[in-house]
């Protein structure tokens, strides 16, 4: 009996965080652009305006000693939600920008063991697109299943992509937002045997139209203005793409067990600025406990004193006893 897999479709760290002059490449094959006639390029910089036809070449390259086939195709980009990476769209998924308007002469090519293949491909702008980025790339897709061992019903397919940052001519807005800030606040249960900390969770968002390089400072203050931390956040994406979301973590160690404080998250990019501000309350589980405990023992004692006041003292007023008057006949004429 056949086992069912399950496709993946992880592109390779070289393709969401390839560093600057060098190609896409897994160690099997490579993606690129062609090299102009004067340096060679890490990626495809394109500008044009909406209703503008570019051409351009990729080339793709054979490691191996093997023929290998692949499925070429464009793909839009996208920030990954675990952490902000660059990544790009499987094949099948709805394109807006860049997937749907690459056009490539073909789509599968066979590159001959340790050879190289160049595909010109071609972008057309449509005239109602919008102004600014459009991040995508060219992908070249081995559609073999990987099945591993086959001790698990996995199966893998590997893709690397040279990535294309197309830039679309007209108005560009750079905004940048923090929003749906939260804080946990995790502490011992008596002050000061163990370590507080606090988890600060936010999303960073890109409401513009262009790509940012975005950083966040963290700034804490408790009270009467005294700073408790001030820190300039690492675990952020490199590149926040156009109207992407990412969902980033912090934590603060050493946090405060017993204060009010005023936590700020401020996002820079260029020429954009964001600030956010939560409060929380840092009360330690011991006094949260004697404050519960008081409260139950004096809500205990008022119930315990009015069952236990005497009938006559429980201040209920009785209307006091009525009697009719005799009625008394005057005399005629006074």
């Amino acid at each position: 009996m056949r086992k069912p897999y399950v496709l993946l479709l992880p592109f390779l760290l070289c393709l969401l965080f390839a560093a600057p002059a060098r190609a896409a490449d897994n160690g099997s094959w490579s993606v690129y652009p062609v090299s102009s006639a004067v340096a060679a390029r890490p990626y495809f910089y394109v500008s044009a305006d909406p209703g503008q036809t570019i051409a351009d070449k990729v080339v793709v390259a054979n490691k191996t000693d093997e023929p290998l086939t692949f499925r070429l195709y464009a793909a839009d980009a996208y920030n990954t939600a675990r952490d902000g990476g660059f990544a790009v769209k499987s094949l099948g998924e709805k394109m807006r920008g860049v997937g749907a308007w690459a056009e490539l002469p073909k789509e599968r090519v066979t590159v001959p063991g340790r050879g190289t293949v160049t595909v010109p491909f071609t972008i057309k702008v449509p005239r109602g697109a919008e102004p600014g980025d459009h991040p995508g790339a060219i992908v070249a897709l081995d559609e073999r299943i990987d099945q591993g061992d086959g001790s698990v019903a996995l199966g893998v397919q590997r893709a690397v992509g040279a990535r294309v940052y197309l830039s679309v001519g007209g108005p560009t807005l750079p905004a940048l937002a923090v929003e749906d800030v939260d804080i946990s606040h995790h502490q011992p249960l008596v002050p000061g045997l163990g370590d507080s900390t606090a988890t600060i969770t936010y999303t960073l968002h890109n409401t513009g139209n262009v790509t940012l390089q975005p950083n966040v400072r963290l700034r804490a203050e408790g009270l009467f203005g005294r700073t408790l931390l001030t820190r300039d956040l690492k675990k952020i994406p490199s590149q926040l793409l156009p109207g992407q979301r990412v969902r980033l973590t912090e934590t603060w160690r050493s946090a405060p067990q017993l204060d009010w404080a005023d936590v700020k998250l401020t996002a820079t990019a260029k020429d954009t600025k964001e600030s956010t501000t939560v409060s929380f309350v840092a009360v330690p589980w011991l006094v949260v406990g004697v404050v519960v405990v008081g409260i139950g023992i004096g809500v205990w004692l008022l119930i315990r004193r009015r069952r236990t006041r005497p009938e006559g003292a429980r201040g209920t007023a009785r209307p006091a006893p009525t009697h009719p008057q005799p009625k008394v006949d005057q005399p005629a004429g006074g």
